[in-house]
């Protein structure tokens, strides 16, 4: 993940801040992560969540699933270490492990979240990524992904409404604009359609869209 920012102590320290306010409607995409997955897993599952550093949506998957128990992998220790602190009071119920989706224990999980992740992958890293997590998943069990994509047809104007929505005040269009189109550069998004083509090619079945919001995507899927 040589373009994700969170081996940066700054963008570590603000993560539980400005996360919340950077992705419209946060609380509810966990919300809806954890239906999706309640759909086809039981009570007592465990759930593989790729990307776990921070340890926001584990912490709202843990707070409404009291019997679930979680693996999560994270390449970044800070962000690892973040997330003990935030899962403090679920800690027992979750193993987190430095690494890919590779260094995860083969499972089988009954579910799996891959949220804010992908948009930092180029297109055969997060193929790998997918096809690791359909690999540890049983037969039936639902992904849940989401994250910023190539919204179009003018992605910069949808990530710019991403960067103003962030913001919360006056928006100020020439710096969002501006931000946008660092991030499209730094970033190596995909359009919505190739997203959904990518989760078919690692293996999954019933794609659907479940959550628009400006650039971000999310999408759920069967293995």
């Amino acid at each position: 993940m040589e373009n994700n920012p969170y081996n940066n102590p700054g963008a570590i320290a603000s993560y539980a801040g400005d996360t919340p306010r950077k992705v419209p409607g946060l609380a509810d995409l966990h919300r809806m992560a954890m239906l999706l997955l309640a759909e086809a897993a039981p009570a007592t599952a465990n759930i593989l969540v790729v990307g776990a550093g921070g340890g926001l949506e584990t912490r709202a998957l843990a707070e409404a699933r009291p019997g679930w128990r979680f693996t999560g992998v994270d390449p970044a220790p800070a962000m690892l270490a973040l997330a003990r602190q935030t899962l403090a009071p679920c800690l027992e119920r979750v193993e987190l492990i430095e690494g890919t989706v590779g260094q995860a224990p083969a499972g089988p999980y009954e579910g799996a979240t891959c949220l804010l992740t992908l948009h930092h992958l180029g297109r055969e890293e997060r193929l790998d990524t997918l096809r690791g997590i359909r690999r540890r998943l049983r037969p039936g069990a639902r992904l849940v992904v989401a994250g910023h994509t190539a919204a179009g047809p003018d992605p910069q104007q949808w990530m710019a409404r991403s960067i103003a929505f962030g913001e919360r005040g006056e928006p100020d269009w020439e710096r969002a604009w501006a931000g946008a189109a660092n991030m499209l550069g730094r970033l190596p998004l995909l359009a919505p359609d190739e997203e959904h083509t990518l989760l078919g090619e690692a293996g999954f079945a019933d794609i659907g869209l479940f959550y628009a919001a400006f650039s971000f995507r999310g999408w759920v899927a069967r293995a």
